[in-house]
Parts: structure tokens; sequence; C-alpha cells
């Protein structure tokens, strides 16, 4: 890969030959102005918009003024941040702009002549890029951008200005008339309001903090939590700049109750090895402790990975010695919820890919999955799919329609097991983080391909789903770091990864950068914190003290550390956990550290 820099440091510097495109004078002509707005990065990211969330303004190292750019290519992006700025037809201008990093690019698209770009490989310091352009006959918009290249990376930019003639914008818009609230659910609230003459846009204001844009007059605020007051305004925006706010409008969002499942109001969940053996032992069901309210059965797996056809082979007393008999696991199950517990069968694991390419797959699926449930008289189904199970076809853009058959044909798989079974009906899911939160950066393979296609891959299924849904438990260990709502990589280790990452869940977030397709937010009590028992278990153990920050954190509001949290949950379910063997292998810790907590 390391090749393809030298291809393009050639063909740029061919680029920058090209007569016409040297920069101009320092000296602007006195009729010239700046046109880049927020080229100081001291609003923010206000009107800059940076692909995959790769953005974020920050105070140090900083050119001049409080603030600079901070942005950081990750795998197929190479996080470019742009604005589109007006500008009169046949007219020179100069773009300017200090950065900073390796890799770093400033340019200018769409002028209608020659689009041009000039880059450093090496600023261990602030460097000044210029170069410059002349508009076609017809243009009046050009976008001038930053970015950086493939992992090399974060790079930093600051008072980046585009030098020219400018052009009267006008005047300001009006402030938005008629603002209404329209259909309410538990996780969104539409919204109307009359059209002003002269908006090119408009903007949608959340507790006086802006969430998003919109082209026409309606829009659907996505990403709320369950039962919440909110208050929404609209301003009109045109090239002269933004309106004052509308006239506030509130409402309260649906409880979203979800299906009723007996579970207490604070969930312990484990895994049960029990269809195979390791090092931290055989753990016979009768023996797993009363505080494990949910118990996962480890693991069903298919006959082939495309068969659909799933099985249930609970471990040989060649492997496991002190297993029970199949008469003794039966009248476990029982006696586990005549206690008022649910033990559910998991699908998948990191040995069993499941891939439903066909309808005739599916349906062997929904059969063969009813048969383990009803041979073991089982409380409901858990979806633990890994690897290469669930994979985004490059059309499949959209997680709110997928169009890829295995996405598609398992959430018609699960719909149906759950309306055989009824409300009572206890379906859970543990996807890894890079099937979930990573697709706040990053959908399937991508506008421009490339990137991985399961990545956000889970996302449709748990959309699809949120209403049946009981628990959400992904798994926050073996995984890499992950960007949170405050665009900051976020690594394993410590109470700040539960953290963010569960605040991602419990307040919703932009798909692939994309304010106007948002995750809704899901209710707190659907959701469960995934944490290994112990160093044995998997990559991202935390301490006691940890789980009980973030507990603390997510409940409570207290002990938060750096990452600050959209709200506070004290309806939360709970923790789950790899494994309840590993955790009897450790004397217990994990379930003492929850009934410690939860009492």
């Amino acid at each position: 890969m390391e090749r393809s820099r030298p291809v393009l440091a050639v063909l740029t510097a061919a680029l920058l030959a090209v007569p016409g495109i040297t920069a101009l004078s320092s000296a602007a002509r006195a009729a010239d102005a700046d046109l880049a707005k927020n080229g100081g990065f001291e609003s923010g990211l206000d009107n800059w918009s940076c692909t995959a969330n790769s953005g974020t303004a920050v105070k140090s190292p900083v050119h001049g003024g409080g603030s600079a750019l901070q942005a950081t290519p990750a795998g197929n992006d190479y996080a470019q941040c742009a604005q589109t700025v007006t500008v009169k037809p046949n007219s020179q201008y100069s773009l300017a702009g200090y950065v900073r990093g390796s890799y770093v690019y400033l340019g200018a698209s769409g002028t209608g002549t020659t689009d041009v770009s000039t880059w450093t490989q090496s600023a261990p310091d602030w460097q000044r890029l210029t170069t410059s352009f002349t508009t076609g006959p017809s243009t009046t918009k050009v976008t001038i951008y930053t970015h950086g290249w493939y992992a090399t990376g974060a790079y930093y930019a600051d008072d980046i200005s585009l030098t020219g003639p400018a052009v009267d914008p006008g005047q300001p818009p009006t402030a938005p008339t008629g603002l209404a609230v329209g259909t309410v659910t538990s996780s969104s609230v539409a919204l109307s309001w009359s059209a002003v003459t002269g908006a090119t846009s408009y903007a949608i204001y959340r507790g006086g903090v802006k969430v998003q844009t919109a082209s026409g007059t309606s829009a659907t605020v996505s990403g709320l939590s369950a039962a919440t007051a909110y208050s929404f305004q609209v301003t009109a925006v045109n090239d002269a700049g933004e309106s004052a706010k509308s006239t506030a409008v509130t409402a309260t969002t649906s409880t979203g109750s979800g299906p009723t499942t007996g579970l207490p109001t604070h969930a312990l969940i484990g895994y049960l090895h029990a269809s195979f053996a390791n090092g931290s032992g055989y753990t016979r069901l009768a023996d797993v402790p009363d505080s494990w309210d949910v118990i996962d059965l480890a693991f069903g797996e298919p006959t082939s990975a495309t068969s659909g056809d799933i099985r249930f082979n609970r471990c040989p007393v060649t492997e496991c010695p002190n297993v029970e008999s199949d008469a003794d696991f039966k009248a476990a199950v029982k006696a586990k919820q005549a206690a008022g517990k649910k033990v559910l069968i998991s699908i998948g694991g990191a040995n069993g890919q499941v891939q439903l390419t066909t309808t005739a797959a599916r349906d062997t699926f929904v059969s063969s999955v009813s048969n383990i449930i009803d041979t073991y008289g089982l409380d409901g189904l858990d979806i633990d799919f890994e690897g290469h199970s669930l994979s985004l076809d490059a059309s499949d853009t959209n997680f709110k329609s997928p169009t890829t058959p295995v996405v598609v044909n398992l959430i018609a798989a699960l719909k149906t097991l759950k309306a055989k079974y009824g409300a009572k009906f206890v379906l859970s899911m543990a996807p890894e983080t890079f099937f979930v939160q990573m697709g706040y950066q990053f959908y399937g393979t991508g506008k421009f391909g490339g990137q991985d296609p399961r990545c956000g891959a889970y996302l449709p299924v748990i959309y699809a789903l949120r209403d049946d849904l009981t628990l959400l438990h992904v798994q926050d260990y073996n995984s890499g770091p992950i960007m949170g709502l405050d665009n900051q990589y976020h690594t394993m280790g410590g109470a700040d990864f539960h953290i963010a990452m569960t605040d991602m869940l419990l307040t919703g977030f932009p798909v692939a950068g994309d304010t106007n397709n948002v995750f809704p937010a899901l209710r707190p009590d659907q959701i469960a914190i995934g944490m290994p028992a112990s160093v044995n278990a998997g990559n991202g153990y935390v301490a006691p003290a940890e789980v009980t920050k973030t507990l603390d954190c997510l409940t409570k509001k207290v002990s938060c550390g750096s990452y600050a949290t959209h709200g506070s949950w004290p309806s939360l379910r709970g923790l789950m956990t790899w494994s309840i063997n590993w955790d009897r292998y450790s004397n217990g810790e994990f379930q003492r550290t929850f009934d410690g907590y939860f009492g």
C-alpha cells in the first residue's frame, strides 16, 4: 500500500505545475474579502462537515485564537472536512490555511475550471499551505476542504481563508412560524413548520442545541429517550446567515414499555458453557448460583454456515466428566424457571458462523431453533452472531430498509419465532462493538466502497426488532478503539469505555455521520453492559471498582470521569458477562460486584 503515496505525490506535483494554479500574491485586493466561515474553528465545527464524524475542535495545538481542527483518518476514510462557499463567476480566489501532521491536504472543488489542491508530506509544526483558482463563467458555489491520508494519524488545520471577490448575500431569512409537533413515539418526534421566503435550508434545535438540518419544512428528530420532555425550535438559513429561532414547542416521548418478560428490575446475565469445556471447567446448570437471572446456554451451532440447521449438542462425557444427564439438565431448567430465572439457547459464538442466505435456510433456522426450545423447555433465544455471519451488500446503505439476504432473512426468522412464542418470549442479542457502535463512523462498504462490509451490520437487525428485543448486551470486550459521541476514541480497560459505548445505545447516534439517518435510542430496560468476568475470559477485563464507576455514571451521573453522558438511566437493566464458568473459576468476583451494587 505504501507505493500509492509516491504515485499520488507525482500526480499532485504535476497538477500544481499546470499554468494558472500558482498562488496569488499575499496582498489581497481592496475589494476582496475572506469568504470562509469559521476558518479558525472558534465555533467548533459550525459551517464545516467532516466525513465519518472524523473531525473535532480542539484547544491544543492551535495556530491562532483558541481552537483548531483535529481530524483523524480511520479505515478507508481520510477525514475530509469541507464547507461550501458562495463565489462570483469568472473571478480569482486565493485559498490558504495552516496545517500540521503527516500528509495534510488543502484544496477546492467545483470551481468550474480546474479544481486545485496543495499538500505537505510532513509538518511537525504549523505550516502554511496556499493555492489559487479562477471560477468558471457560471460558477456560484465552490467547496473548500482539508483532509489527511489513510492510516497516517490525526492532522490539524487552523485559520483557513478563501480570499476573493465577495457576493452580496442579502439578508438572513426571517424566523420560521407555525412550528408544530406531529407523530410522537418513544424515541422520536416529528416536526413541521411554514416555509420561509429565501431560505435554502433549516436547522432544528433541541434544548437550544442544533441537532440536525433539513432541506424542506419537516423533519423527524430521532434518538430520543422514552417518557422524556423535549423542547424544539427551528431556524431558517441562507447564504447571508441564520434567522432567529422560532417559538419553541414541547413534546414528551411515549413510555415505549416493552413486552412483559418477568425479568427483575436489574438483572445479571451470564453465558454457561453447556456444549464444551475449557480452562474454566464445566458447571452443571443446577449448580449455577441464584444471582444469575438470565442463563444463556452456549452454544447452538449450525450443521454448516449456510444451512440454517441449528443443533445444540451438550458437552460429551469425554470432555466434561461431570456433565449431568439430559433428564437432570431438563429438570434443572425447570427448577431455574420456578425460581424466576430465564434460560435461553444462545446461537452462534466465535465458532458458529450462521449465514441465512436463502429463505430455505431461514425456514430451517426457525424450525430447528424451535425444536431446541421445545425439547428443553427454554424461555427464549440469544443471538450471538460473530465473525462473518452478518455482512452487508455494497448496495445496502440504509439500516432502516435492509436488502442483504442474510440480514433480511434473520430479521424475518426472529419475528416469526417471537410471534410463535408470544409476549413472554425472551429475545436477546450479544453483538460485538464493531457491528454496532462502529456504525457511528462507518456503515457497510461506505459511499466509495472499500470499507469492511460487516461494519454496523447488526444495526438493521436491532432496529427492526427494537420493539420485540428484550435485552441488548453488546460485548464491550475483545474490541479495538471505538469513537464515542464525543468524537474521541475510547479503549478497553476502564469504566470510560463502557460508559461511552452504553451512552451511545441510550442516546442514539447518526449512522456513518449522517445526522438525517439516526439510529434511535433503546430503552434503558433493554440494555445490559457486556464485560468479561475475569482476565482469563477475554480482553477488556475491568476490576470491580471500574464496574462500580460505570454503573454510578450511567444510573446516577456521578463518577463519570472525562466522558459526559447524555443523561442518566436508573432503570438500566444490568450486566452481562462471559461467562458464568469463568466467574466461578475466579471465586464469583463479577457476581459479587453485581450483588453488592444492586442488592
